[in-house]
């Protein structure tokens, strides 16, 4: 029997890590630099069981891109740098940007109050 999981939110934080990685793009680079990181995160969904959900995005100024990634644990990220593949792919970002990323785990989620008088 397949279970197809859902990606959905929450109404109290879960023990989710979370990738951050904004991607500066050379001057005329950013639709390359999207399609590169998006190259690289399709490969760890299709791959490593630790891959949660990803939300990848430009900037409207045309100047940045950024993968704000779900994953289960802070070691997922050593294993997919373990991958050669994977790091193949990661460092064509390096011909059309620079890039800074960040691991942070939940420590809050806030959602709005609706339907409550103010």
């Amino acid at each position: 029997m397949d279970i197809k999981l859902l990606a959905g939110f929450a109404n109290a934080p879960e023990p989710t890590t979370f990738i951050v990685n904004v991607i500066h793009a050379h001057p005329g680079k950013q639709d390359e630099a999207f399609r590169i990181i998006q190259d690289v995160v399709h490969y760890v969904a299709q791959r490593k069981a630790g891959f949660l959900w990803s939300n990848l995005a430009k900037s409207t100024d045309g100047l940045t891109v950024v993968n704000i990634e779900a994953i289960q644990g802070a070691g997922n990220v050593d294993e997919f740098f373990s991958d050669p593949v994977f790091v193949e792919k990661f460092r064509k970002l390096d011909d059309v940007s620079t890039s800074e990323f960040h691991t942070y785990t939940v420590g809050d989620l806030v959602l709005p109050k609706l339907g409550e008088a103010g």
